[in-house]
């Protein structure tokens, strides 16, 4: 029960402070989950974010939830899960209950955390760099992936990359192997079977549901189906629950105010939906729709992963991981670039304080949360 609480403690932490959208949050994980509570290696790390990058959902709530579930087992992957989405579910449903009458999004503190999510991904890039793309193979592997990620716009792109990646290191290493130590993944072999199968047959029942229900039916089943088809993040889900919700459930421009919003708040940007199923209806409606879109993801996590940490234990796997881990840091340079770096930096006072923030987290040891707070008042105080 101890290491429950804790759990959720630390992620509850992360989903009040996590802000700067998916590959941010690598980066604060990365900072407390293998840097501060050293709850798993840097190696087993970076495999699991490469995992998650496969698969479809949210990434980095998939990352939190499978660090949950090596922490404390199937109960340990749901408490990870609430707490670091409770926050922002809560922010977002007060937003759709007010309606979005007070405009934070442009407030100068919200600025300030966006400078915040530059000096953590970069430390989290430049850790990651020194142990996991170090030689000049793995940096090649690393330069290769950045370039495609940044020149090759097509969500797909990640995934592509990291297969090329794994490709080019199982015939680049063949003397060499990183299989990495256990991650003590506790989760009964039918419970697995049982997730997978669930996932599948709901991906199957869900469209069909989609179009043939309304109501609350109907907004789970879409959230659903977002969820288990789309790959990439939040971002990427934008086109899919837009073509879905508008205008058959509500206008654009209420749709575009809680995408704004749940660019404002902390934690995972698919908490989306908890807005939009609390404009249709109403509390009730965001939590479920919270959940359906969480869903596949969550089942994908307990299905996957207790085969993933045999898989990766193999030799040839251990040659290919090499080069997906190099290339993972490329792919979280690319991501430091655009959408972070471009989206926040606009005069040499945004990087001045970035870069400030990042020698205070990196050279002087302050926490990542002194670092969000630092970041807020530094934004309140100067925009």
């Amino acid at each position: 029960m101890h290491r429950l609480i804790e759990i959720f403690l630390v992620s509850f932490k992360l989903g009040l402070t996590s802000f700067g959208g998916p590959v941010a949050h690598l980066g604060y994980f990365y900072e407390e989950y293998v840097k501060r509570k050293k709850w798993i290696d840097e190696k087993a790390y970076a495999d699991l974010v490469a995992l998650c990058q496969f698969l479809p959902g949210p990434a980095s709530s998939q990352v939190g939830m499978g660090i949950g579930l090596i922490r404390g087992g199937v109960a340990g992957a749901i408490i990870s899960f609430v707490g670091f989405t409770l926050p922002s579910s809560i922010a977002l449903i007060l937003f759709a209950i007010l309606a979005t009458q007070f405009d934070v999004v442009e407030a100068g503190f919200i600025h300030g955390l966006k400078l915040v999510a530059v000096a953590i991904v970069a430390d989290a890039v430049l850790g990651m760099g020194m142990k996991l793309a170090t030689g000049v193979k793995r940096m090649t592997l690393m330069l290769l992936a950045l370039a495609g990620v940044l020149l090759i716009t097509h969500p797909l792109a990640q995934v592509g990359v990291l297969l090329l990646a794994g490709l080019l290191a199982f015939f680049w290493f063949k003397e060499e192997t990183e299989t990495g130590g256990s991650l003590s993944i506790r989760v009964p072999r039918l419970l697995s079977i049982t997730a997978l199968v669930l996932f599948f047959v709901l991906l199957a029942v869900t469209p069909f549901l989609a179009q043939a229900t309304t109501g609350t039916v109907q907004l789970t089943s879409i959230m659903y189906s977002a969820g288990a088809l789309v790959f990439g993040g939040g971002h990427v889900v934008l086109p899919f629950l837009e073509q879905t919700l508008v205008p058959g459930l509500m206008n654009t421009d209420t749709f575009l105010a809680g995408y704004a919003a749940a660019q404002a708040v902390p934690g995972p940007l698919f908490t989306f939906a908890t807005y939009l199923g609390t404009i249709v209806s109403g509390v009730s409606g965001g939590i479920l729709a919270t959940l359906a879109i969480f869903l596949p993801g969550f089942l994908l996590v307990i299905g996957v992963l207790p085969y993933w940490d045999r898989i990766r234990k193999n030799q040839s796997v251990g040659r290919i991981l090499i080069g997906v881990n190099a290339a993972v840091v490329g792919i979280l340079l690319a991501a430091l670039y655009d959408p972070i770096f471009t989206s926040s930096i606009k005069s040499g006072l945004d990087f001045l304080i970035a870069f400030g923030l990042f020698c205070l987290l990196r050279f002087y040891k302050q926490s990542p949360l002194r670092i969000v707070l630092i970041g807020a008042v530094l934004g309140f105080l100067f925009f």
